[in-house]
């Protein structure tokens, strides 16, 4: 609260002490609402309030009077001067100020008139503040010397329709940058401060910085500060910028850009790239040159700072070099940088022999020789099946077999250039008498063949030409073919029974081809036979019969009846005496034969399955039909 002002004129003179209470500071953000209060301490009965409004030249104006009547005031606005919405007189006697705008930053006093108690006011001061807009950077897009000897402009930021006036920062690489206001060669900034017509406030910031190279990857930005109620405060950042630095070339470098060695070497036939980069800005022109003797050969120039050679030839070999053509540049500095290429090439190889090669079983003292012709000097290897047979050019045939034949492959390769290599195969051939390879045979059991065994030959040949598998016996026979194991065999496979005859002669297989035969005889040693056993079996056979007749003689007797002894049977129903004799041995009736064909009753009539007409078995039987 504030007693009566000693610094503004007495009103209407105080006759006795009254106070007067008012927020002295009421601080807003704009376009909200204010509601000042003015409330005497004394609490007399009947008193008016005034508020009173005081402009930028301490003129003051009647805004608004306040009556209290019993629990409620009587509001009366008498000039809100011309502001929209005008001022308003609330139910607890307060000033209202809707929508602040900045225009109502201004001082408000409250003035109570108490009659015989005095009178006595108060001022409120009324604040309003406005966050201003997006801060916003213009850099500089030109391109900015370094070897300028003066601060030169670098940015201006701008943060628009704020209140109170922001403050403006400058950064680099996230540092604050402590530059003055005053004008020098090293760095400075300026600013401007622009009232708006809303009563805002914008502000506008310039850098000014002297450059350096170590400046070409610094970023900048800019940042406004402003002030909030209640001692708050806030901050926006610009976005972030680089810039165009313009500096002379102090180091180039010259190298191969696409795959080498160490020793420079490239591969015959690859695209070659040469790299040539300069660090000046920007980038200056590039002249690329070949060395030819005493003379230069001009390639290429580019701002690129590349020289591509498709299907580098071994003829382009040689010293290669690339200028930087900066005017700028110390005189110190060398602008120049050379480089000697390497080609490396291994051309095919060439063999002493043809791709197919023939020599004799047995042979030595053959030698096959692998040219191979290359830089760097190439290694040369033999090998045979991924193994390796011999080192160096020369491959030495001695004491050749069968199983010296195949495929030989040269290798030749150059360990400091990767990938450079050549291969050149050819096949020997070995001519020769045939080779015989005959498999085991054993008895199915025991130690011995029996006759009628049956039994499987098999003979393997090798050979060149190939050989041809003959067998001395005739039999199942399976065409010569290649085993399982292969390596140039042949194998034929014979199936037959043994027999004492073939255990006596044998049985050979022979290959044969035209530089000679090979041959081989199977023994079956003893053969044991098999007649003891055949007797046995052919008296088994006699016996069963012999027995089975017996049987057949009883059952027809005992189906006999009346005539014990006597195998004959008259047919049923007809007289004794007109039985005829037995017949015989090996008689039949002249009338009919047939066979036995009993029924279950031998008193059947008339083919009812009784045995009528006997008939002779050629043994002493006689048989009987009906």
């Amino acid at each position: 609260h504030s007693p009566k002002d000693s610094r503004q004129p007495r009103l209407w003179g105080a006759q006795a002490e009254l106070h007067v209470s008012v927020p002295p500071r009421v601080e807003v953000m704009r376009g909200e609402q204010i509601a000042l209060d003015c409330t005497p301490r004394e609490h007399p009965e009947n008193y008016v309030l005034e508020w009173l409004l005081v402009d930028a030249s301490g003129a003051r104006h009647r805004l608004a009077s306040v009556e209290p009547q019993g629990s409620e005031f009587l509001g009366t606005i008498h000039n809100s001067r011309g502001r929209r919405p005008p001022y308003k007189i609330d139910s607890l006697g307060r000033l209202v100020i809707a929508e602040a705008q900045v225009g109502d930053e201004r001082d408000y006093v409250c003035v109570v008139k108490a009659g015989a108690a005095g009178t006595s006011e108060a001022t409120s001061s009324v604040r309003v503040f406005a966050t201003p807009e997006a801060t916003e950077v213009a850099p500089n897009k030109g391109t900015l010397s370094v070897m300028e000897q003066f601060a030169q402009e670098i940015a201006t930021c701008s943060s628009n329709n704020g209140n109170p006036v922001p403050r403006i920062t400058w950064y680099q690489n996230g540092q604050r940058l402590d530059v003055p206001m005053e004008l020098n060669s090293k760095g400075y900034m300026t600013s401007r401060t622009v009232r708006e017509a809303s009563g805002l406030y914008s502000l506008t910031s310039t850098l000014y910085l002297r450059l350096h190279k170590e400046d070409r990857d610094a970023s900048f930005h800019c940042a406004a500060h402003y002030d909030l109620p209640s001692g708050q405060h806030g901050r926006l950042d610009s976005h972030t910028f680089r810039l165009t630095l313009h500096y002379p070339t102090e180091h180039v470098e010259f190298w191969v850009g696409s795959p080498s060695t160490t020793e420079g070497w490239v591969r015959e036939g690859d695209a070659v790239q040469l790299l040539c980069q300069g660090d000046g800005s920007p980038s200056p022109e590039y002249s690329f040159f070949r060395e030819q003797g005493n003379q230069e050969e001009q390639l290429n120039v580019n701002l690129k700072g590349n020289l591509t050679l498709e299907g580098v030839h071994r003829s382009q070999s040689g010293i290669y070099g690339c200028r930087v053509e900066d005017y700028d540049a110390d005189e110190e500095v060398q602008l120049v940088k050379k480089l000697k290429l390497h080609v490396a090439y291994l051309d095919p190889l060439e063999l002493s022999v043809p791709e197919e090669f023939s020599v004799f079983l047995n042979s030595s003292g053959t030698v096959v020789n692998c040219s191979a012709r290359g830089l760097p000097a190439p290694i040369v290897r033999w090998t045979k099946d991924s193994v390796t047979v011999a080192d160096g050019p020369i491959l030495s045939l001695d004491s050749v077999t069968f199983d010296s034949a195949g495929t030989y492959t040269c290798e030749a390769s150059t360990p400091t250039v990767p990938l450079l290599s050549r291969t050149q195969s050819f096949q020997l051939v070995v001519q020769g008498a045939p080779e015989l390879k005959p498999n085991e045979i054993k008895p199915k059991s025991g130690t011995s063949w029996t006759e009628g065994d049956e039994v499987m030959l098999t003979c393997s040949a090798r050979g060149f030409p190939e050989p041809k598998l003959t067998w001395s016996q005739r039999g199942d026979t399976t065409p010569a073919e290649p085993p399982f194991e292969g390596r140039g065999w042949m194998s034929s496979s014979l199936t037959l029974k043994v027999t004492s005859a073939l255990s006596r002669e044998g049985v050979s297989c022979e290959a044969s081809n035209i530089h000679g035969k090979n041959g081989h005889v199977f023994h079956f040693g003893s053969v044991a036979p098999q007649t003891a056993q055949a007797g046995v079996a052919v008296m088994a056979v006699a016996v069963s019969v012999g027995l089975l007749l017996l049987v057949v003689a009883a059952f027809y007797c005992m189906r006999r009846k009346g005539r014990p002894g006597c195998c004959q049977r008259a047919e049923k129903g007809a007289p004794p005496a007109r039985e005829p004799e037995l017949s015989h041995s090996g008689s039949e009736r002249p009338e009919h034969t047939g066979l036995l064909m009993g029924g279950p009753s031998g008193g059947g009539r008339g083919g009812n399955g009784g045995f009528g007409d006997e008939v002779s078995d050629g043994l002493g039987v006689q048989w009987g039909t009906s």
